[in-house]
This record gives structure tokens, C-alpha cells and sequence, in this order.
């Protein structure tokens, strides 16, 4: 049999049970669609969480008080024997390789302008807040560097905050009431929206000595080193945990690098998309079971068909070749129909809902479509094995 004939028999079989084919293909078109619109929500998830984390920077190092094993934030609960101070926050500032340092501490209160009072996220910092957070002023300043332990006060405010008291009007030079004193604003932060469920608009930035005196802490909930882009994070690690334990005396501190929250941020991201993923390719698993079903009837079906191709010459190579090419084909068009759906659907979902971030990974198609034909390959082996060991003259006896 020449090998246009064998293709052309294989196609003609497919294209004469068009319902049987449709079918077959339909059961891993919806598999390959499944795994792509499953990991492109994955994938898209993936990268906005890492996007938000980076958004501040990557050249960031963080300590806080208080040893823990876990990476993040530790200063929620201050369980440390010495304070994380100002003058550790002057001291790491002086080591090499660090460009500028945010000491902070963080809190709730309510801010007042007039009769019109809200709550918001309070936050002591240092004037480095711009260079080390790469956030800035969209009107007037931040706060000037003034000497932490005697800063004036001023106040720089969210977008949202700033809309809700003021409105429209400049906020510049006006007074509001923090607490038990008034503030001067110098300046407006730029819109950040929100981070991780977070809104970065609604809140205010004051001097850091005047948030301790606020919330009556003796410790800082954290010190941010911002360091230059040629020095190797965990060198100034360990740079900072020594200079640390000679001010301390013991490792009462945490430090935490940003490629480590991102190294371990990305592993469970990732595990996140393959296990969407894996959802997807069960559905890839009943396509396949539905082509070993198609081709099992079909051989069934076919065996007079299969006798009198023996009669004529074929080999059982070639029986077995043309059914595994059956199964194979119409897995591959089931593939390609999924990639167009998944994708389709991706796209269209990603129209429809501008907030969810979508983002189709085509290492994980590719994989897919790999996996459909092989499905396909091995779908087909079973039942074409049985077509290729009939005994001619018995297939031709059969109706």
C-alpha cells in the first residue's frame, strides 16, 4: 500500500463517520481547552502577585525584630529583648552598599480636617520613602529630611485620602489633626491602587518619631535597606546580621531578602498553575479514554474492511500504522480545536473581566498538544494491535 493510499483511507474513515469522529475529537478538545484556560488564570495570577511584590523594587532587604523561621512580616507580635531602634536604622544606613534606609512603623488612626474625620492606615517612615519604596509625590513633596528624633510635622497624603477631605481643592499648606496634633501637608502620594487586597491610596505618611509617640512604641516593626545594584543581597545578609548581633547581642532580629520572598513566592505560585493545569489534563484523560472506546467499535466495526485490506496485500504493520494514524489524527484536530477554544475563551474572559489578570503560558499548550497526540498514539495501539493480528479469511467471513 503507497503511502498516498494509506493517508488517504485514513482520512476517508474519519471524514465517513463524521458524528463518531466529532465526538472523539470533541472529548480532547475540551481537555486542551481546559488546560489553557486553566493555566492561563494560573499563569496570570502568577505574574500579577509578582508584579505587585516587585513594584517597590528588587534590590530591597528588610529586617525586622523578633527571630523567626518563617519569611515575611515578623512585626506584628515584638516578642525581642531589645528594641529595634532609630540608632540601628543610622547604623545599617553607614554599612557599604546600602544607598538609603526606611525605618517604619505602622498603625490606625483617625485624621481630621474640620467636622470631617476618617480612619486610615498611618504610616512612620523617613524621607527615603520615594528612593527606597519607589513611590512619589504626585503633588508637592514628601517629607524633608529632617533629623528623625526631631522632625516636624508634616504630613504627606494617599490619593484616596486626600480626594475624601479635600476634593478637587490643593491640600498644600493645609492643616489636618492626627491624634492629638495637627500636621501641615507638604504633599500628595501618587495613585498605587491596591496590593495583595491592600489600598496603598488610603493612607498617610507622617515622620517616624512622631507615629512611635502616636501608637507609644519603643520598637520599630521594621527597617527597609534599599542597596546598590552591584552588591549581592545575601552579602549584605550577612553583613547586617553581624553588625546586628554586635548591637544587640543576639540574633533577636529577622532579616529577609527580596529575592527570597520572591524565590519562595514563585515556587508556590508555580505549583499553583501546575495544579490548575492538572485539572485540565483529567479532562485530556477521559478524551482519551472516549478515543480507545471510538477505536475499539470501530474495529469492530471494520473487520471485513481489515480482512479484505489483508486479502489485497496489506501487512500487519500497515493495519496497525492506519489505526494508531486514526487515533493520532483525530486527537491532533481535537488539540488544535481545544487550543483555539482555550485560547478564545482566555482572550474573551480577560475582555469580559479586566481586573482578572490572564496570561496563556504557551510552554504548558505546547506540553498539552504533546500530550493530546500521545494520548491519541496510545489510545490507538490496543485496538489496532487487534486489527493487525485478525486472521484474514476470518475478517472477510465476517458481516
Amino acid at each position: 500500500m503507497q503511502s498516498e493510499d494509506f493517508a488517504k483511507l485514513a482520512l476517508s474513515s474519519i471524514s465517513y463517520h463524521r458524528m463518531r469522529s466529532f465526538l472523539t475529537a470533541l472529548g480532547i478538545a475540551v481537555g486542551i481547552a481546559a488546560v489553557v484556560l486553566l493555566t492561563s488564570i494560573g499563569e496570570g495570577i502568577h505574574r500579577y502577585v509578582l508584579a505587585e511584590f516587585t513594584q517597590f523594587g528588587t534590590n530591597l532587604l528588610a529586617v525586622t525584630p523578633g527571630k523567626t523561621s518563617t519569611l515575611g512580616m515578623s512585626g506584628a507580635v515584638i516578642s525581642n529583648v531589645r528594641p529595634l531602634s532609630l540608632n540601628d536604622a543610622e547604623a545599617l544606613e553607614r554599612l557599604p552598599g546600602v544607598e538609603a534606609v526606611v525605618p517604619l512603623v505602622q498603625g490606625n488612626a483617625a485624621i481630621e480636617l474640620g467636622k470631617k474625620s476618617r480612619r486610615t492606615t498611618i504610616f512612620g517612615v523617613s524621607h527615603a520613602v520615594p528612593q527606597v519604596w519607589q513611590m512619589n509625590p504626585s503633588l508637592g513633596r514628601f517629607l524633608p529630611p529632617d533629623e528623625p528624633r526631631y522632625a516636624r510635622s508634616f504630613v504627606v497624603l494617599g490619593s484616596k485620602v486626600r480626594s475624601e477631605l479635600f476634593g478637587n481643592q490643593s491640600p498644600l499648606g493645609k492643616r489636618v489633626r492626627l491624634g492629638s496634633e495637627s500636621y501641615r501637608v507638604v504633599g500628595v502620594m501618587e495613585s498605587k491602587g491596591q496590593m495583595l487586597g491592600f489600598d496603598l491610596d488610603d493612607a498617610v505618611y507622617i515622620p517616624i518619631n512622631k507615629a512611635m509617640a502616636m501608637f507609644d512604641r519603643e520598637s520599630l516593626m521594621e527597617i527597609d535597606l534599599l542597596y546598590a545594584a552591584d552588591v549581592e543581597g545575601e552579602t549584605l545578609a550577612k553583613q547586617v546580621r553581624s553588625l546586628m548581633m554586635t548591637r544587640h547581642g543576639s540574633e533577636d532580629f529577622t532579616i529577609t531578602t527580596q529575592d527570597q520572598m520572591l524565590e519562595v513566592l514563585g515556587s508556590v505560585l508555580d505549583i499553583l498553575t501546575l495544579a490548575v493545569g492538572a485539572l485540565g489534563a483529567i479532562s485530556l484523560l477521559v478524551g482519551g479514554v472516549g478515543i480507545l472506546t471510538i477505536m475499539t467499535i470501530a474495529v469492530k466495526e471494520r473487520t471485513s474492511e481489515i480482512g479484505l485490506l489483508r486479502a489485497v496485500g496489506a501487512g500487519k504493520r500497515q493495519i496497525l500504522a492506519l489505526f494508531i494514524c486514526e487515533a493520532v489524527v483525530l486527537a491532533s484536530i481535537g488539540g488544535l480545536a481545544g487550543l483555539i477554544l482555550g485560547a478564545g475563551g482566555a482572550w474573551l474572559l480577560g475582555v469580559a473581566i479586566p481586573a482578572l489578570p490572564i496570561h496563556t503560558p504557551w510552554s504548558y499548550v505546547l506540553l498539552a498538544e504533546l500530550v493530546a497526540a500521545g494520548i491519541g498514539l496510545l489510545a490507538g495501539v490496543i485496538p489496532a494491535q487487534r486489527a493487525a493480528s485478525m486472521d484474514p479469511v476470518e475478517a472477510l467471513r465476517a458481516e
